[in-house]
């Protein structure tokens, strides 16, 4: 959700192949497009956005026909407007056409120097990190990526998460044990992360920091749990890392006395690297408490690592001595970035271990179902990166110039200036984003792309809505929020819609500037009528 917040390159013929015929397409619709006015909508539609909290906002739809390019309803379908987090249809799909469904993410291990007969690594010990985005922290033991309906990338901003039972050092276990099983006993230098794939930048959504490295999406989660009135409540997290620690001073208060927990530093942590590296937990929270949405009897907050590549390195150090390897330098402190060698300098037989994620299908899965912003960015980063760009900007650019040429856009429909997940600054209209769902549903990603949107009132961001309409499980859809000085500036729905009558349907349904919002459910209510005119285009077409 938005809130006011090496890799190969890829054959090109991949590329076209995804786009292939995309200005032949792009020409077909441009003859079919009527500018509708309100009226000439089903009146299942129009009652909906004519509701009083509706009065000062705008209202933007287009739905065609995904196999004939045939405009099946319309209103002001050329006009820009905020996406939200429909941004990340772009990013993800580009990246997924590019990289391919089963690209994997190999997060190698290298030695500097040699290894004594008592197995003592005369030198340092280097994880190249590879831009995984969860380095196995998510790994299910189908190898794909776990995720659930109230992520916890936006606890904070949700009030509620649902956390996924793997072990968020899955993936450092997994290298430290084949270091040591390459014979290392002891690393007499230091341990280094190389985050050097690309460089990190920060974006506007979430004031987020996309970094290659990343343990746990960079985040320590924390779980609150009440106990008995007048009592402490039981606060636990995760990782555990000598990297942070958290303090806790929370109480338990009487059933109907209101949650006041607040994290230190408004979550984010900037000591990481340096001794004694904390942060507090503080308020109350009532016994009988209940998070917002989710219902869960316990509230989970997060706290946001400013320098990952610093968490990582002492994270690994700590995995290498479970696995039974010493290292002789101290766990907790900066990455001694400057010791790192040529980044063309690893060779074949220094390594001495490699992390090999799921394929890339699923980090598509798991950022469009719980729309992850942190993955977004990542994704437009990749897409990059196989263009031979290492820069936010040069990413940017080629993802432009592609969208112009090979998808068919016209220039002046989308503007995408700062990030690949959306807020606060992303535009498009509707004719743009139906462009886009439209080639995506003719390449061959075409079915896991749709299956990997939220379904009306069953998964992701849509899992609560709809849920009694006869649409249910027939829209597949990004769903776009973007809430600014305490104002909805943006709700949006964009994706599939497999219609009564057996059409195959792209739409994207935009409202700006819909109104004051007081608390989260009111968000919930504006999706909840989005989710009833998907039920209208369900049920007329």
């Amino acid at each position: 959700m938005d809130f006011i917040t090496p890799i190969a390159a890829s054959p090109l013929s991949r590329r076209r192949a995804l786009l292939a015929g995309g200005a032949a397409l792009a020409m077909r619709l441009a003859r079919r497009h009527p500018v509708a006015a309100r009226e000439d909508l089903p009146r299942a539609i129009t009652d909906v956005m004519r509701k009083p909290r509706y009065a000062a906002a705008t209202w933007n739809l287009l739905v065609t026909d995904v196999a004939t390019g045939e405009t099946v309803y319309a209103l002001d379908p050329d006009q820009r407007a905020l996406t939200g987090s429909v941004r990340k249809l772009f990013s993800v799909g580009l990246a997924l056409g590019e990289l391919g469904p089963d690209h994997r993410f190999t997060t190698p291990v290298y030695r500097r120097g040699a290894v004594d007969g008592r197995g003592a690594l005369d030198g340092d010990l280097v994880l190249v990190a590879a831009g995984d985005l969860t380095l196995g922290g998510r790994v299910t033991a189908d190898d794909s990526i776990a995720y659930t309906d109230f992520d916890h990338n936006d606890a904070n901003n949700l009030g509620t998460a649902i956390l996924t039972p793997q072990d968020p050092l899955h993936g450092l276990d997994a290298l430290a044990q084949q270091v040591r099983a390459a014979g290392i006993q002891r690393v007499e230098g230091d341990v280094i992360i190389d985050d050097r794939l690309f460089e990190r930048f920060r974006v506007p959504n979430q004031n987020l920091l996309i970094t290659p490295i990343m343990v746990n999406e960079n985040m320590v989660d924390v779980t609150i749990t009440p106990t008995v009135t007048g009592d402490p409540a039981t606060v636990a997290w995760r990782p555990h890392t000598g990297a942070f620690d958290v303090d806790a001073h929370v109480m338990t208060t009487a059933e109907g006395t209101p949650d006041t927990v607040t994290l230190s530093g408004d979550g984010r942590v900037e000591c990481i690297g340096t001794e004694g590296c904390s942060g507090t937990v503080a308020g109350d929270i009532p016994e009988s408490f209940q998070a917002p949405l989710s219902g869960q009897p316990d509230l989970v907050q997060t706290f946001r690592i400013e320098d990952p590549a610093a968490f990582a390195r002492t994270a690994f150090i700590e995995a290498l001595q479970r696995a039974g390897v010493t290292v002789a330098a101290p766990p907790v402190a900066a990455n001694p970035a400057g010791k790192l060698p040529a980044a063309d300098a690893y060779t074949p037989e220094q390594r001495v271990a490699e992390f090999v994620s799921p394929p890339y299908v699923g980090y598509a899965r798991l950022i469009l179902k719980v729309s992850l912003n942190l993955g977004a960015n990542l994704s437009l980063m990749l897409f990059g990166l196989a263009h031979g760009k290492r820069t936010i900007d040069a990413a940017l650019a080629v993802e432009r110039q592609t969208l112009i040429d090979r998808v068919g856009l016209q220039p002046d429909s989308f503007d995408f200036p700062t990030n690949g997940s959306g807020s606060p600054d992303s535009e498009a209209s509707p004719r743009a984003v139906v462009r886009l769902l439209t080639e995506m549903a003719q390449s061959d990603v075409a079915e896991l792309y749709r299956t990997a949107l939220p379904i009306l009132g069953v998964d992701g961001s849509l899992a609560e809505s709809g849920r009694h309409l006869p649409a249910k499980g027939h829209v597949y859809a990004k769903t776009g929020t973007t809430i600014s000085g305490g104002a909805l500036k943006a709700q949006n729905l964009a994706g599939y819609i497999e219609a009564k009558r057996g059409r195959q349907l792209a739409f994207a349904l935009f409202v700006n500037d819909a109104g004051p919002i007081e608390r989260i459910s009111d968000v919930a209510d504006v999706l909840e009528d989005e989710a009833m005119i998907t039920n209208a285009i369900y049920e007329s077409s």
